[in-house]
């Protein structure tokens, strides 16, 4: 992988990963429609690292009240019935989901689900999905002619059940071209939370989840035999943080009031795209094996 490689696909991981598109996807298309070799699982997973330092330094205040929260009720009884308490049990519930199926599945994420035929696929289906919940969303708060707007759900009314279906959502983004933030969303809008209340929990949510990868690829790619090219790897992560922050800053603003159908007609006219131009034989299917 070269310096500019790393360059373009850090920006791709930042700019991506907390918008409802999929940051897999893009990264696995910017490769085939540049003709670079896929850059592969262990590359998204470590770049991941970087977007998520990002969410750790802007949602810093909220982390640090849950987590000390979280440790007192360990000890003080008292304690277990605060929400920032609360919170972080069902942030390790919601997490259980995408631990399980990550390492069950993880012949199948870094082989066979990297088919750009089911990323495009993704991108349409769960477009579709996503577009049906923000027109429930906007329904319930809107009202309309013969009723009145209906108040939808905040974190404080966040449960186990809930947690795990949250959690259930976020596992679907094993597969590219899902999109972590996007089916967390859609699944909580379907469920009657607000907007933002899905955002942040959804990025909350992803913590455990991309930290606990990361470290973990890290670990498999620390070998003699490894193909991963550290020096510009942890470059592209760099960039990943630092786009990721300002895609953060900007979308928690624009999502409290904004409709998501400008993701969904994107993600399904790339998807339509992809299809008709492996179809054509113009892009492979298959990834390419990644270069060291």
């Amino acid at each position: 992988m070269s310096w500019f490689e790393s360059l373009v696909l850090g920006l791709v991981q930042g700019l991506t990963e907390f918008l409802p598109v999929s940051s897999s996807a893009h990264l696995r298309l910017t490769a085939a429609f540049s003709g670079w070799h896929d850059p592969g699982a262990a590359f998204t997973a470590i770049t991941q690292i970087g977007t998520e330092a990002a969410v750790l330094i802007y949602f810093r205040k909220d982390i640090g009240r849950i987590i000390s929260s979280w440790f007192r009720s360990l000890f003080d009884k008292s304690m277990r019935g605060d929400h920032d308490a609360q919170m972080g049990w069902l942030v390790i519930v919601g997490s259980i989901p995408i631990g399980v199926l990550g390492v069950t599945l993880k012949d199948q994420i870094e082989g066979p689900f990297r088919d750009l035929r089911i990323t495009a696929t993704m991108l349409i289906v769960v477009g579709v999905v996503i577009g049906i919940a923000d027109r429930l969303a906007a329904r319930d708060e809107s009202g309309g002619r013969h009723r009145s707007p209906k108040q939808r759900k905040t974190l404080k009314d966040l449960g186990i059940r809930d947690g795990l279906i949250f959690g259930l959502c976020q596992a679907c983004a094993l597969i590219p071209g899902v999109s972590r933030s996007g089916a967390t969303i859609s699944g909580g809008l379907f469920m009657g939370y607000k907007r933002e209340a899905a955002a942040r929990y959804s990025f909350l949510l992803a913590i455990p989840a991309v930290l606990a990868s990361g470290v973990f690829e890290v670990k498999d790619s620390l070998g003699e035999n490894s193909e991963v090219a550290w020096g510009p790897t942890l470059f592209a992560t760099v960039i990943a943080f630092a786009s990721g922050y300002a895609v953060i800053a900007w979308f928690m603003k624009w999502i409290s009031n904004k409709s998501f159908m400008p993701f969904v007609y994107y993600r399904v006219a790339l998807g339509i795209v992809i299809i008709a131009l492996v179809s054509a034989g113009v892009l492979s299917p298959h990834a390419a094996e990644s270069a060291g």
